[in-house]
């Protein structure tokens, strides 16, 4: 039982309570074992055939990510990894490293010794590819596009909000006639990407507000002549019902319309340009992740179901089933952390648990990895993220000014009672697999 504290917005002062928590010391009936892996971090008992860039397969029933190299594996991943901007992290890094060469060359040692085997989003991409032109080991990292935030800043009418980005009734510019052809030049910018072995693929963009609310959103924006509004306008009276008659399906439809045609029109822009590398979706959060429609529209044109996943200890079973069933593809986490009060950080930002200790926090992470494990359609997660919030730094997003959700804190130095529970977790991985696909084979 681990003491935690849940996030809820507008709800700073929610109680402390006692999550039951799987771990792997707890985990009855196992035994930890070491499984042989390459560079990668990929299994090496079998190859199902080199392509020279990442894929997905489901053997037996269950999804894979198969390696440049042919062999199958998980993603075990680190968010932002990346140099602090303030006063504080330059100096802390001007003491501990030569360079940033130097700094991602250790980083990667570091990552490596606790099992990990990409690299995710917000990060030094340019130190990354140096890196593992160099480096033994050889790290997966993705790419953020941003394709509909930086329309929206050209546009007009974005604003941030803590963790994303907000639009006009929260109605993203997706039926804009301009938005397809924004899309296309700015995806001339990934050809550069397109002979690298070792992206693992692109993101469009980061947490889009697809929800149940996006009917009347676009209904109700102040210019009649926006193509949004125009649209939602057109395909009720289409159906011939009056905004009165507006039910939650006819909401959850159109939600699915309007996450279709992003998906179908910034998948289309990605593949003209790189159909070398994985279309990973647009890390769905929030309410989106549990409507049918928008997991089918993103499954639909995605090679994995990307998902940031906050407010609950353990992954809904019943959930990660669904996603697999309705998008028929796999998913990957692409965003979670828990944050502790022994780190000296007021952890008053950020939508993941509050733990007491960093230890907790190592317990946490078993805990929900381990979960995410006994999904079949589940290829890997990325933990958000490499270093702490910074209070001292300047025009950072409001959800990131004060909270320990590093793996480092603001000195470079690691949290090791929290990292010891990951490396032990991280190399038993592909067992622990192993283990959970004979227990549901022999129920």
């Amino acid at each position: 039982m681990v003491e935690a504290k849940r996030w809820e917005k507008n709800k700073p002062n929610l109680p402390w309570q006692f999550f039951e928590t799987e771990t792997l010391s707890g985990l009855r009936d196992y035994k930890p074992q070491t499984t042989p892996i390459n560079n990668r971090g990929s299994l090496t008992e079998k190859n199902y055939g080199a392509t020279g860039f990442f894929r997905t397969l489901k053997i037996d029933n269950r999804w894979w990510v198969i390696d440049p190299e042919g062999f199958q594996g998980i993603q075990m991943v680190v968010n932002g990894v990346r140099k602090g901007t303030s006063e504080l992290t330059n100096a802390a890094f001007n003491k501990l490293f030569k360079s940033d060469d130097d700094w991602m060359f250790k980083t990667f040692g570091m990552l490596n010794s606790l099992a990990f085997n990409g690299i995710g989003s917000w990060s030094h991409t340019e130190a990354v590819q140096a890196c593992n032109a160099v480096y033994v080991k050889k790290f997966s990292y993705t790419m953020i596009l941003n394709f509909m935030s930086s329309y929206g800043r050209k546009r007009g009418g974005t604003y941030q909000l803590p963790g994303n980005i907000g639009y006009p009734n929260q109605c993203i510019f997706v039926f804009d006639p301009e938005f397809e052809s924004f899309c296309k030049n700015q995806a001339t910018e990934i050809s550069k990407f397109k002979n690298d072995p070792n992206l693992i693929g692109y993101f469009s963009d980061n947490e889009l507000p697809f929800s149940m609310t996006n009917l009347e959103g676009y209904l109700t924006l102040p210019n009649p002549d926006d193509p949004g509004r125009r649209f939602a306008e057109k395909w009720l009276s289409d159906k011939g019902i009056s905004k009165a008659e507006i039910t939650d399906s006819l909401r959850e439809v159109f939600a699915g319309i309007v996450a279709e045609k992003y998906y179908g029109i910034v998948s289309k822009a990605i593949k003209s340009v790189d159909s070398n590398h994985m279309y990973l979706g647009s890390r769905l959060h929030g309410s989106a992740k549990n409507i049918e429609n928008i997991i089918r529209a993103a499954g639909k044109y995605s090679d994995i179901v990307s998902i940031n996943y906050y407010g609950s200890w353990t992954p809904n079973a019943k959930l990660m089933e669904n996603w697999g069933l309705w998008a028929q593809k796999p998913f990957m986490i692409t965003e979670f952390y828990t944050k502790a009060m022994d780190s000296g950080l007021a952890n008053t930002t950020g939508a993941g648990f509050t733990v007491k200790t960093q230890h907790d926090r190592g317990l946490a992470y078993q805990h929900f990895c381990m979960n995410l494990l006994k999904s079949k359609h589940c290829v890997g997660w990325h933990w958000f993220k490499y270093q702490d919030n910074d209070p001292t730094a300047k025009g950072v997003d409001p959800s990131n000014l004060d909270s320990n959700k590093g793996l480092v804190d603001n000195r470079y130095k690691l949290y090791t009672a929290l990292s010891n529970q990951m490396k032990v977790f991280n190399e038993q991985v592909y067992s622990l697999i192993h283990h959970f696909d004979v227990a549901n084979s022999q129920q």
